[in-house]
């Protein structure tokens, strides 16, 4: 379908805030209630919006929302994800971080460990861990994506490669049913594959939010992942390849659930 003008910024309102509701959007247009209902229903019919009450949010594995929307989303789990990851990393260990709002939050959650070295692509998490006096901090080249503060590209890539590492830490974009780890966006692929091989353990953080997305470039799967933390119990058939693979899911609830 050929949408409107008014129907372009309400889609591009819903990627950038996650979320847009109808009394503000009626606000904004100047339009009726019902022209922004009429406008919701014709984006989800599109399938490029879910309608929830009130409004609608972008379908998930159809956008991948910006950055900002992504770190509010979830952020309970995402804390207890990140809380529990950074229990299991000793003092006087070394790590690769990347990309992502959880390793942002463990990135927080490492910042009473002492005698760490922390390389990233992720200048969020550079300047996160800079509050810890007892981490030493190598931060990538590459090229700045400034919506995500993400270093990406060959010089990141070959940067990565220099080192050995004990804990690979990444995040995804999406996970599927068949347990392949999926992001939007290649040259991050490319830099999370070296992060991957430069490790002795590799562990992923992800919320259940991300089971069941798609997203179009494969990072790797779940067998090559030593350790998965997430909030919620994966699907049964997931559940016993991860078994399979060797590949240990800690599960995460968030305080209160």
């Amino acid at each position: 379908m050929a949408l409107s003008i008014r129907q372009n910024e309400i889609l591009e309102l819903a990627r950038a805030d996650g979320r847009v509701l109808v009394d503000d959007l009626a606000q904004r247009f100047d339009v009726t209630l019902q022209t922004i209902r009429r406008d919701l229903g014709d984006l989800a019919e599109a399938g490029l919006l879910d309608r929830v009450h009130g409004g609608a949010v972008p379908r998930m594995g159809m956008v991948n929302l910006g950055y900002e929307a992504r770190r509010r989303l979830h952020s309970d789990a995402k804390t207890a994800i990140a809380q529990a990851c950074a229990e299991a990393i000793p003092d006087n260990s070394s790590l690769i971080l990347n990309i992502g709002t959880t390793t942002e939050a463990v990135a927080h959650a490492l910042l009473k460990h002492s005698n760490i070295t922390v390389i990233t692509n992720n200048m969020n998490v550079a300047n996160i861990l800079a509050a810890n006096p007892g981490c030493e901090i190598m931060v990538a080249g590459g090229a700045l994506r400034r919506s995500d503060g993400g270093l990406v590209g060959e010089l990141a890539t070959q940067f990565i490669e220099q080192f050995k590492v004990d804990y690979a830490i990444i995040g995804t974009s999406a996970l599927d049913l068949d347990g392949d780890m999926l992001d939007y966006d290649l040259a991050e692929v490319r830099v999370s594959r070296s992060i991957l091989r430069q490790a002795r353990q590799s562990i992923l953080v992800t919320d259940h939010s991300k089971l069941g997305r798609s997203a179009p470039a494969r990072i790797a799967s779940l067998s090559e992942i030593d350790r998965l933390f997430t909030d919620l119990p994966l699907p049964a058939p997931l559940a016993d390849r991860c078994r399979d693979w060797g590949t240990e899911v800690t599960v995460c609830p968030v305080a209160g659930d």
